[in-house]
């Protein structure tokens, strides 16, 4: 188990203050529903399903849940209500453990990809740059060499942002100033960090939907480019995206998806909203693993996302 495979008291503690609003909604309704009842009929099955979708976790997983669900009722006849709490955490347990495509968490390197390249995506305002300079502090904290590429160069203030960042963390930056060419800048960052010998590059791109087709030539170019100098980069695609929104968010990932190859996401403001839904619904729709979440302002609060603390914390 690598460094960041304990999840410590501290950060436990972190996650359940960071999920409390999700909880409070979440339980208050669920008490509500069971209010009364015995056992697990049709209406608690039919407020429980309002309940999910009305926490974001979207229409298609929470009907996959209930129907989950409603198999368990149907095999034992004389199932509780006070056992609806254990039964909903092991079903949505199951689905997030379904979309686990690595035991490896999510600060840890694969040890055969020097440097390992990170192109980060997503719409401007979701945290996307906040993120990559939590991303930077906490690979750097874990001793590992970074390196950051400003190829988000349509906004001043993205690249501003980005460089803001780096005296902050630390880690040096590859930039080339507003209205350069994204993937110039993004070969520069690579070429920079093979003769740097790092261990991570981490690259930001434009946040622009408008046009998925620009969206989508735009990062085919950038791909192509890194290919020139390490032919299986980037190792992962990292879609940001802020749960806060709820189920715009879910509609930013069908869009970014069918864009690009988004391998892993991020979602940040979970601290902020009680839609902690989101998570458990976009997991399950997309079948991209969720890696990391963001539950708190500082540079320490972007976890990488353990499904088990996760769902222990939303449910205990």
């Amino acid at each position: 188990m690598g460094i960041f495979g304990i999840f410590s008291k501290e950060k436990k503690e972190k996650l359940d203050e960071g999920l409390s609003k999700t909880k409070e909604s979440v339980f208050s309704k669920l008490s509500r529903a069971v209010a009364g009842k015995s056992k697990v009929d049709a209406d608690v099955l039919d407020n429980l399903e309002e309940i999910l979708v009305t926490s974001d976790v979207g229409v298609e997983t929470t009907l996959k849940i209930i129907d989950r669900i409603e198999a368990r009722v149907a095999k034992d006849k004389y199932l509780g209500t006070a056992e609806l709490n254990s039964i909903l955490k092991e079903e949505i347990a199951g689905l997030l453990l379904e979309n686990e495509t690595s035991e490896r968490s999510g600060f840890e390197l694969p040890s055969d990809k020097k440097p390992y390249v990170i192109l980060v995506v997503g719409v401007n305002g979701v945290g996307k740059t906040t993120t990559i300079g939590k991303l930077a502090h906490q690979f750097k904290n874990a001793g590992k060499s970074v390196l950051l590429g400003a190829a988000d160069t349509f906004r001043a203030a993205a690249v501003d942002q980005l460089i803001i960042w780096s005296k902050r963390v630390g880690v040096p930056i590859v930039n080339q100033g507003m209205g350069a060419d994204p993937a110039s800048v993004a070969f520069d960052t690579v070429k920079s960090a093979l003769a740097q010998n790092a261990d991570v590059v981490i690259i930001d791109t434009a946040g622009r939907l408008h046009n998925k087709i620009n969206l989508m030539n735009e990062l085919t170019k950038i791909k192509k480019v890194m290919q020139k100098l390490i032919p299986d980069a980037p190792h992962e695609i990292l879609l940001i995206l802020d749960a806060s929104t709820g189920q715009n968010a879910i509609e930013q990932a069908r869009q970014f998806t069918a864009a690009t190859e988004v391998n892993a996401l991020a979602l940040t403001k979970l601290d902020g909203t009680a839609k902690g839904g989101v998570v458990i619904g976009i997991s399950d729709q997309f079948k991209i693993p969720v890696k990391y979440i963001g539950i708190g302002e500082k540079m320490e609060d972007l976890q990488a996302f353990n499904r088990k603390e996760f769902v222990d914390s939303l449910f205990n």
